[in-house]
């Protein structure tokens, strides 16, 4: 990707010494036209670069979905800096105490814990917080 935009920018730094200078250049339909060729250029360099982005991505994408050998089942925050963590591996599930520079495994779990499935935000909640922010909206009124 990097040589082809290397390749395009020398093009178009190279194009004007090749052109054969025109009768006129300097009047206004002669500049007129550069500007046109020059925004024409530009607008196919910066579309060539958000399609290969997108075709980057996209194959990117192309491998299996889903296919973690390691899985993160819970997390549970004990500090700022300190936290518990419950991984599954293949079909084991261990839980590890992370802390800054250092992870400790402390203990394997004989059966696998199964947590229900997150259920969604309950309406109270969010109508409560439309409350909330439109009591702030008031208050800055």
């Amino acid at each position: 990707m990097r040589a082809l935009l290397l390749v395009l920018v020398s093009l178009a730094v190279s194009a004007p010494a090749f052109a054969a200078p025109a009768a006129g250049a300097m009047d206004g339909a002669g500049m007129g036209g550069q500007v046109t060729k020059l925004l024409l250029g530009l607008l196919l360099v910066v579309g060539l670069i958000f399609l290969l982005a997108w075709l980057l991505r996209r194959v990117q994408h192309l491998g299996p979905r889903d296919a973690q050998a390691i899985k993160l089942i819970s997390t549970r925050s004990l500090g700022p800096r300190d936290r518990l963590v419950l991984v599954q591996v293949g079909g084991e599930q261990i839980l590890l105490g992370m802390s800054p520079g250092r992870i400790t495994p402390l203990h394997v779990l004989k059966e696998p814990v199964m947590l229900p499935d997150a259920e969604p935000a309950s309406p109270e909640f969010a109508q409560r917080l439309m409350e909330l922010l439109g009591k702030d909206n008031k208050d800055k009124r």
